[in-house]
C-alpha cells in the first residue's frame, strides 16, 4: 500500500525563501495582514485533510469506479467519496481562496494552490469534484451579472453546490467553432438549450444537492464558427427567486465514460433537453467567460501532475531505500545484508532525482504563476497588474504542458523503480501512471498548448512578453555571474537564454512562409522553453541553498537541493540542445509522408 506525507518543508521554502511571498503580499491591501505563521498554519492542516481523510479513498475508490443508474441517471461516487466531501465543507476547505464577499475565506491563490497539490497527491479523482467548481466560480465572478453572483457564488463558495464546465461535444473537441448544442430564446429572458456533451468532469455525481453547469451553446443566429458561441448557466436542479431548489432541470447523466485511469472521477455524456439557462456575458462572446475557467483548469491541470509527480516520489525513494538487489557496482554497502538496497544503484537514483527535480520545479512555477495571478487581479499598481497577466498568460501554457510531460516521465520512473512490483495493483504505482495520463490530454492537449505558446503567446506579439521572461534570467545572471559556485547554474540558462532569441526568430522566419512549420517545431519549442523556466528556478533555488550554507545553516535539506539542481542541469537541461535540433529540422520530414499513409 502506498503512503503519503504532505511535503510542508519543500512548500514553505518555495514560498518563504524563494518567493518571499509575504513581502508581496504587503504591496497587496487585501493581504497586507497575511504572514508566514498563518500560511504554514494553513497548510499544515490542509495537509491532515489530504492525507488522512482522501488519501485512504484512492486505491478503494479506483477499484469501485462511479456508478449510474440507467433509468433515475443518479451517478453514485465510490464508497466514502460524499462522506470525505462533507467533512471538506464542514471544514471551510472549499472556501479558503474566495472572495469574503461571497462566504469566503479570502486567503491567497498560492495557499489554495499549495493545499490543491496535496489534494492531487491524496486522490486526484477525488479532487476534481471540488477541483472543477474554483473554475466555474471564477468565470462566474468575472463575468456574471450581479443576480447570478448572489444567487450561484455564495453556494459554490462554501461548497454546498460544485461546478462543471461544459464544452466537448461527439463530433468536437479543441475546436469548439464546430458545436452544435443550441439556444433559444424565451420571453422571460432565460433560454432553452438542447444538445450533448461528452466527458464532462463531474457533471453528475451524488455529492452536492446542486451542480452549476457553465454550458457553451449557440443562439439561432450566432454567425458561424468560435464567433457564434455564447456561455450559459444551466444547473441541475432550477433555483427559485428566494434561492431555494426548485424542479430538476433539463440536463441529465447519460452514460459515464470507461476510462485508463480518474475512474473515481465521474466523466459524463451530459445530454440537455429544453434545459433552461441563463446567459454569462454577452451574445456571441462566450468564450471570454470559458477562457477564465479553461486558464485556471491548466493551471490545475499541472498542479495535478505536480501532485502525482511528488506521491510516487515518495513511494518510489521509499522502496528503493528498503528493496534488497545485486550488490554495487562498487563494493558492497550493506554488509550485514545478503543483498545491497537498490538505491545505491547509479540508475535507481537517476529515477529518483528525475521525479524530485521535476516535483521542485513544477512547485516553484506553480506558485510563482499563483502570485502572477494575485497580482494581476489585485495589486493597486495598473502596469504591475498588466504585466503580471501577461506573463501569466505566457507561463500558463508551459505549466500546463511542461508539468503533465515531466509528470508522465516521472510516475513511469518511479514505476520501474518497483520492478515488476511497479505494474500490479497493490504497491499504487500503476495508478499513479494511470491517473496521470490523462492530465496531457484534457484542457486542451499539450499539442494545443504548445501552438498556443509558439503561435499566440509568443510570435503573436513578437516575442515581447518571452523576453520580459529574458529579463528575469538576465537578472539573475548578472547578479551571480562571478560567483563561482553558481556558475554551474548561471551559465546553461545565460547560454540558453542568449539562444532562444535566435531560436524564436528562426521558427517565426520559417513559419511565416509555410505555417506548417510552427506546428512542426511547437512541442519541441515549448519544452526547451520549460527548461529556461525550470532551470530559472533551478538556479534561485541553488542560490538560495548556497546562502544558507555560506551562513552556517547546517540543515541537510539546503544540501538536498543543491544536490538536486546540480542533477537537474547535468542530466535534464541538456535535453534542450535536441529538442532545438529536432524543431530546426523542419516540417517537410513530417508532411511530405504521404507515401507512409496512403
Amino acid at each position: 500500500m502506498p503512503t503519503y506525507t504532505p511535503p510542508l518543508r519543500d512548500m514553505q521554502f518555495v514560498m518563504h525563501e524563494l518567493l518571499n511571498v509575504v513581502d508581496d503580499f504587503k504591496q497587496i491591501p487585501k493581504h497586507a495582514d497575511i504572514d508566514v505563521d498563518t500560511i504554514n498554519a494553513v497548510l499544515e492542516e490542509g495537509g491532515k485533510f489530504a492525507a488522512e481523510v482522501t488519501f485512504p479513498l484512492n486505491i478503494s475508490g479506483d477499484a469501485e469506479g462511479c456508478t449510474i443508474d440507467q433509468t433515475t441517471h443518479a451517478v453514485t461516487t465510490p464508497k466514502g467519496f460524499k462522506e470525505a466531501y462533507a467533512k471538506f465543507v464542514e471544514g471551510g476547505w472549499a472556501a479558503l481562496g474566495c472572495d469574503p464577499e461571497y462566504g469566503g475565506q479570502g486567503l491567497p491563490f498560492v495557499v489554495n494552490t499549495a493545499f490543491y497539490e496535496m489534494l492531487n497527491s491524496a486522490n486526484q479523482s477525488w479532487t476534481m469534484y471540488p477541483g472543477l467548481t474554483h473554475g466555474a466560480y471564477a468565470a462566474l465572478e468575472a463575468h456574471g451579472t450581479p443576480e447570478q453572483k448572489a444567487t450561484y457564488l455564495p453556494k459554490m463558495t462554501t461548497g454546498e453546490w460544485t461546478g462543471s464546465m461544459c464544452l466537448t461535444e461527439p463530433h468536437c473537441g479543441t475546436d469548439l467553432g464546430l458545436m452544435r448544442t443550441k439556444a433559444e430564446p424565451q420571453a422571460d429572458g432565460t433560454y432553452k438549450i438542447t444538445g450533448n456533451k461528452i466527458f464532462i468532469s463531474a457533471g453528475e455525481h451524488d455529492m452536492t444537492d446542486n451542480i452549476i453547469h457553465l454550458v457553451l451553446a449557440r443562439l439561432p443566429d450566432a454567425p458561424p464558427g468560435i464567433k457564434g458561441i455564447s456561455l450559459f448557466i444551466v444547473p441541475k436542479v432550477l433555483v427559485n427567486k428566494d434561492g431555494s431548489l426548485g424542479a430538476r432541470n433539463g440536463i441529465y447523466c447519460g452514460g459515464l465514460e470507461h476510462k485508463m485511469g480518474i475512474k473515481a472521477s465521474a466523466t459524463c455524456q451530459m445530454v440537455l433537453e429544453d434545459a433552461i439557462g441563463t446567459m454569462v456575458g454577452q451574445p456571441n462572446k462566450g468564450m471570454q467567460g470559458m477562457f477564465v475557467m479553461m486558464n485556471a483548469a491548466r493551471l490545475g491541470v499541472g498542479n495535478q501532475s505536480l501532485g502525482l509527480t511528488e506521491v510516487a516520489y515518495q513511494n518510489a525513494l521509499a522502496y528503493a531505500k528498503d528493496r534488497i538487489q545485486m550488490r554495487s557496482l562498487s563494493g558492497v554497502k550493506a554488509k550485514d545484508k545478503p543483498a545491497d538496497p537498490i538505491i545505491v544503484h547509479p540508475d535507481v537514483r537517476k529515477m529518483l532525482l528525475t521525479a524530485k527535480a521535476y516535483a521542485d520545479g513544477g512547485r516553484a512555477l506553480e506558485a510563482f504563476c499563483a502570485m502572477l495571478l494575485e497580482k494581476e487581479h489585485y495589486h493597486p499598481d495598473e502596469k504591475v497588474r498588466k504585466d503580471s497577466g501577461e506573463m501569466l498568460a505566457l507561463l500558463t501554457p508551459i505549466a500546463k504542458a511542461f508539468l503533465t510531460d515531466n509528470g508522465h516521465i516521472a510516475t513511469n520512473a518511479c514505476m520501474q523503480v518497483f520492478g515488476g512490483h511497479g505494474f500490479i495493483k497493490e504497491w499504487g504505482m500503476e495508478q499513479f501512471v494511470r491517473d496521470n495520463r490523462i492530465n496531457l490530454i484534457y484542457e486542451g492537449t499539450n499539442t494545443i498548448q504548445s501552438l498556443d505558446l509558439l503561435g499566440r503567446k509568443v510570435l503573436g506579439n513578437n516575442g515581447a512578453t518571452l523576453r520580459k521572461f529574458g529579463k528575469l534570467v538576465a537578472k539573475l545572471v548578472e547578479e551571480e555571474g562571478v560567483n563561482e559556485k553558481m556558475a554551474e547554474f548561471i551559465t546553461p540558462i545565460a547560454i540558453l537564454g542568449d539562444q532562444m532569441t535566435k531560436f524564436t526568430t528562426e521558427i517565426g522566419f520559417k513559419g511565416f512562409q509555410n505555417p506548417d512549420e510552427v506546428g512542426a517545431a511547437a512541442v519541441d519549442y515549448l519544452r526547451v522553453a520549460g527548461h529556461l523556466v525550470f532551470g530559472y528556478f533551478w538556479a534561485r533555488m541553488a542560490q538560495v541553498a548556497l546562502r544558507q550554507i555560506a551562513a552556517g545553516n547546517t540543515d541537510q535539506f539546503y544540501v538536498a537541493k543543491l544536490q538536486t539542481a546540480r542533477f537537474y542541469f547535468a542530466k535534464l537541461f541538456p535535453e534542450t540542445a535536441t529538442l532545438m535540433r529536432t524543431a530546426r529540422s523542419g516540417a517537410k520530414v513530417l508532411m511530405d509522408t504521404d507515401a507512409v499513409f496512403a
